[in-house]
């Protein structure tokens, strides 16, 4: 980012998976996760009332970025 730029705020999950996925494209980079017994909430829609699944993780997720040719 340039000093021009201003960073802007996110505040969804696609908003940071898109600002991710720009910031890593084009520079062959790869982010690993390892998670351990990780548990998440998921929910099922946005809002209040939503239903939550639980999510048990555990192992790794590797995130790689690459231009197609």
């Amino acid at each position: 980012m340039s000093d021009s730029e201003t960073p802007m705020e996110t505040t969804t999950w696609p908003d940071l998976a898109i600002g991710l996925y720009d910031r890593l494209t084009g520079r062959n980079a790869e982010i690993t996760y390892d998670f351990e017994d990780m548990e998440v909430d998921v929910p099922s829609k946005a809002g209040e009332d939503a239903e939550h699944a639980r999510w048990r993780v555990d192992g790794t997720l590797t995130i790689t970025t690459r231009d197609n040719d």
